[in-house]
């Protein structure tokens, strides 16, 4: 195919523009098909078809639409910058705004590849929306843990287990020294293990484990369904004196999100990113984990699954950082998002863990739990001895000594 110049896309490059303190900013990377468009034709085709624009000039436009063209201000090699006027997006839809920065734009034939790395949500955005209920000092408080991280584990293996088992095992968890028992993304209401079954006698072990042993327990139940059943479902839960929910925030959808978030629930909503590789995996197409994360904090999630820099998942140290810096940095008021560390840990990654995230995050572990030599009650004290150790300033080893869970674990798993 030859190339077809087209300047109505050039029309939407304005380089030096300084966007408006009102104005939503996205950054871009860009690669085109130079034979169907030059670069600068598709950075300015990024700006158009997200905003006023199309691909051929029409007789429709009025003059009151220019002030609402999206503006390509920034190129820097093939990532660029636009500002969209706040005009064009619905106050208080995420559904809408990512059906004009990141939807039919993605599918441009003269795009080779188009990943949105970044999202900046003005005052005039986050206006609109909740943000989280608690933050990380709301989640402190009634959780009663002032300075190490909360900690947890979510059962394995992630499905097959019926009922009865399943919550035999979060007992010892939560016994073992685990302030959480968090159902897996994929364990919604099976026949083996349906969710009212799972949620009324979780709950009721949760605080029997809790007078037991002076310690908030709690469950992080799965709401996640179609809209109807997903609210149901949480209501159940408060209505049974639970504290969380779980969502998945990508499957259940942005909107589903938005609607569990405004029923103003006490519980704290604890989001998992179940489907976000299909979307951030690829470095040069798709969506950036980071712009995930900040829609989070946009909606009201307490807690977000962020990846670990270390175990199964595949972010780098940066990367996670980054993720860390959007939940927890100011914005305009919205409250803090406590990270969750998850995927392939085990006790021998808390110092690591440390390292990277400080105090104020969650460690998750499944296998790193239940794969203990001597069972689930010894790995969820081998996890709580390690962080103890750290927080006591005692290398993992030498605390291992007196400490013969955790000297079993980091002997399976650390060389």
């Amino acid at each position: 195919m030859s190339h077809k110049p087209q300047p109505q896309y050039l029309a939407y490059i304005h380089e030096g523009y300084k966007p408006k303190p009102s104005e939503l900013i996205c950054t871009f990377r860009v690669e085109n098909h130079p034979s169907e468009l030059t670069f600068r034709e598709a950075c300015g085709g990024v700006a158009a078809e997200s905003s006023t624009g199309t691909w051929t000039k029409l007789t429709t436009v009025k003059p009151y639409m220019k002030k609402l063209g999206a503006k390509v201000y920034g190129i820097k090699g093939n990532v660029i910058q636009v500002a969209y006027p706040p005009e064009l997006f619905e106050g208080g839809s995420v559904p809408n705004i990512l059906s004009s920065v990141a939807g039919n734009v993605f599918g441009l034939g003269g795009l080779k590849n188009l990943r949105l790395e970044d999202i900046y949500f003005p005052k005039s955005i986050t206006k609109g929306f909740k943000g989280p209920k608690y933050g990380i000092n709301g989640i402190r408080k009634f959780l009663k843990i002032r300075n190490r991280p909360p900690i947890g584990t979510v059962i394995k293996p992630k499905l097959g287990l019926k009922t009865k088992d399943h919550l035999k095992f979060g007992e010892e968890a939560w016994q073992g020294g685990c302030d959480f028992l968090k159902d897996d993304e994929n364990l919604s209401s099976q026949k083996f293990n349906p969710f009212y079954e799972r949620a009324l006698k979780g709950l009721e072990i949760a605080d029997r484990v809790a007078s037991e042993t002076g310690e908030k327990k709690v469950f992080f139940l799965n709401v996640t369904a179609e809209t109807n059943e997903m609210v149901k479902r949480a209501e159940f839960v408060e209505k049974h004196g639970g504290k969380y929910v779980m969502i998945d925030i990508l499957t259940t959808g942005w909107g589903a999100f938005q609607t569990l978030r405004d029923l103003n629930l006490k519980c704290a909503i604890h989001c998992h990113r179940a489907q976000h590789a299909a979307l951030d995996r690829n470095r040069k197409h798709g969506i950036a984990m980071l712009v995930l994360a900040r829609l989070t904090r946009l909606i009201g999630g307490d807690q977000l699954h962020v990846g670990t820099a270390v175990g199964k998942m595949a972010e780098t140290r940066e990367e996670v950082l980054a993720h860390c810096d959007a939940l927890r940095k100011p914005m305009h008021g919205l409250n803090t998002v406590l990270p969750v560390a998850s995927g392939g840990l085990h006790p021998g990654h808390v110092p690591r863990l440390f390292d990277i995230f400080g105090r104020d995050f969650v460690i998750q572990t499944g296998g790193g739990i239940h794969g203990h030599p001597d069972g689930t009650f010894a790995g969820a004290r081998a996890l709580r001895q390690a962080v103890d150790a750290h927080m006591k300033g005692i290398p993992a080893r030498e605390y291992a000594e007196s400490h013969p869970e955790l000297a079993a674990a980091l002997k399976k798993w650390v060389r």
